[in-house]
């Protein structure tokens, strides 16, 4: 059986350290630190891996406590993020994932930027003033994409 993104990443551990290491360069970054006034709280933290390890496949912690994708989609609304913060979050993400360990195959890391550049353009689009936003829908649940994980057999 092929394993989902989450499995293959090192579960919750692996996203948790993602996360951190993430948030870590966010803070002192200047040009995204400006979206988290005071730095990046723990719960901030929390809330955030459990959304990462329900898109790629690990359980659904975010929706069944936290509210699912209008909750994430409400703490984007209005924000303004630019272009320019977009790409500096995707890239800031793809060394996080190096900082945090997780795999470097090429076929989860086109998954994982495969997400980072869906769900950053999304969240630039729904954090513009007066955006049309989808207001409800499910938690995306990413997969490999037209390449799965190569396994020797």
């Amino acid at each position: 059986m092929t394993p989902t993104l989450y499995e293959w990443a090192g579960g919750s551990e692996a996203f948790r350290r993602l996360i951190d290491a993430f948030y870590d360069r966010v803070e002192s970054d200047d040009l995204l630190a400006g979206l988290f006034p005071g730095g990046v709280s723990e719960a901030h933290r929390a809330h955030v891996t459990l959304w990462w390890i329900e898109v790629f496949g690990g359980p659904a912690d975010y929706t069944a406590t936290l509210g699912g994708y209008e909750r994430m989609l409400a703490h984007h609304l209005d924000l303004g993020i630019t272009a320019d913060q977009r790409r500096r979050f995707a890239e800031t993400m793809s060394r996080a994932a190096d900082d945090a360990g997780l795999p470097d195959d090429p076929e989860f890391r086109a998954a994982f930027v495969g997400y980072v550049e869906w769900g950053t353009r999304l969240a630039l689009h729904n954090s513009q003033s007066g955006a049309e936003v989808v207001e409800q829908a499910p938690v995306p649940r990413w997969g490999w994409g037209v390449a799965p994980p190569y396994q020797p057999s």
